[in-house]
């Protein structure tokens, strides 16, 4: 009887959780560009890769790379996308498994990340520069000591440590009825609050419920839990230490950290800095992302920095 029962119940936790996945599945509906501009499609590897490109292409080139998490698409650049490409011309994508891009059940890694950023920088820029965010600022920064691709790197909060590799966890995530449940909790917009509330932003006017709904949106389309899955498990960690690369770079680098920022504390920041010789711009009352919060600042400063690269 005990057995019978507990199968049972088994059967219907199997049950209900499947019923769960597929409504939340049927909420979910196909992302609109969060940026305005030329919607354009790069082929890549059997990937179809999403990008907003705008401003004059006889600008000099800003290739714009998103941090990655579980709803990261190339909206975080959205407060300064448009005014940067008043002055330049500005290409962002979503990275593979990302956004409006494809999310096939491949093995998303490092490797793969460097591989697309080298081959798009390539085809899609010309000796541009670089306003990469959190583990994508390694990527790029490894793109460049391998194939000096970049005349500049603006690197925000930039990280080559996720946590520690947990194959277990990845496997988990990405089985089809379990890893689905586990990955709409892990994605839910309470847990999407949480993360902006706690470790995103410094004030909570800094993202809207319409940001929320965009969020969860993303993190809800067809193949959303394959490459979080692999970051969640630390699989998207280059096997490189970003200090000794940073020293290696042989163009302009400056690190831009958000002064209460608990993800990549300002200690880490600072730490980068000096074994990388690099200029270090901290911003008050931001975390992780302080290009969103204080936009206008940021664009300052950044508009400052790049002045002798704008066109006479």
């Amino acid at each position: 009887m005990k057995l019978s029962r507990l199968a049972a119940g088994a059967a219907g936790g199997i049950g209900l959780a499947a019923f769960v996945n597929k409504t939340l599945s049927q909420r979910a509906e196909p992302l609109e560009p969060p940026l305005e501009g030329y919607q354009g499609t790069y082929r890549w590897k059997g990937f179809d890769i999403t990008y907003t490109e705008a401003g004059d292409p006889d600008n000099p080139d800003v290739l714009l790379l998103h941090g990655l998490h579980a709803a990261a698409t190339n909206k975080e650049f959205e407060q300064i996308f448009q005014q940067l490409a008043t002055q330049y011309h500005v290409i962002a994508p979503d990275l593979p498994g990302f956004g409006r891009s494809s999310r096939p059940p491949v093995d998303y890694s490092a490797s793969l990340y460097i591989s697309f950023v080298t081959d798009f920088a390539k085809d899609m820029t010309d000796d541009g520069i670089c306003l990469a965010s959190s583990i994508s600022g390694s990527y790029a920064t490894i793109v460049q000591n391998e194939t000096d691709t970049f005349s500049r790197l603006e690197l925000i909060c930039p990280t080559a440590n996720t946590g520690p590799q947990r194959g277990w966890l990845r496997m988990l995530l990405r089985s089809p009825l379990v890893g689905t449940a586990l990955f709409n909790a892990l994605a839910s917009k309470r847990s999407i609050r949480r993360f902006n509330e706690r470790d995103g932003y410094f004030s909570e006017a800094s993202y809207t419920e319409k940001d929320v709904e965009f969020e969860w949106q993303t993190a809800h389309q067809p193949g959303a839990r394959f490459a979080p899955a692999s970051f969640v498990s630390g699989h998207l960690n280059p096997d490189a230490d970003l200090g000794e690369e940073l020293a290696q770079v042989d163009v302009p680098v400056s690190l831009v950290w958000g002064r209460d920022a608990k993800v990549t504390p300002l200690d880490y920041g600072e730490q980068l800095a000096d074994e990388g010789d690099t200029r270090l711009i901290v911003f008050d009352e931001a975390r992780l992302l302080p290009h969103v919060e204080h936009p206008g600042p940021f664009l300052d400063v950044l508009f400052d920095e790049l002045a002798p690269l704008e066109p006479q």
